[in-house]
């Protein structure tokens, strides 16, 4: 399995940014894939997920209204649209894949060893 992430930078409150998740070594309708991020200080939170064996998505609380997980099975690629960004969504956002979770599962239950490089967002005027 293996994830890279791109599309973080620095951005105004308000703004948008789309970030881009492309997987290889599996078969996305196998697996769950989500977003996860890491704010110093703070525990990793799963952020939004989803099952690619029937699309089912989850996000947290905090960003429902604003995200969207969303997948090109084309391109192998996960994206997580991320509109009208506030300061406390500023963090290392990472993607991470595993078998035989339900969306909500793997965001919030999921606890990994393994976590690739990120890509760092950070809302700020």
């Amino acid at each position: 399995v293996q994830l890279v992430e791109s599309g973080g930078g620095l951005v105004q409150p308000g703004g948008s940014l789309r970030l881009s998740c492309t997987y290889s070594g599996f078969t996305f309708d196998r697996y769950t894939i989500g977003w996860f991020r890491q704010v110093p200080g703070k525990e990793r939170e799963g952020v939004s997920c989803m099952s690619g064996s029937d699309g089912s998505t989850y996000y947290v609380d905090s960003v429902k209204g604003r995200f969207t997980i969303s997948s090109d099975n084309a391109k192998n690629t996960v994206y997580l649209q991320m509109n009208n960004l506030e300061p406390d969504d500023t963090g290392v956002y990472y993607c991470a894949a595993d078998y035989g979770w339900t969306a909500l599962g793997f965001c919030v239950l999921s606890n990994l060893d393994t976590w690739g490089q990120g890509t760092l967002v950070t809302v700020s005027q």
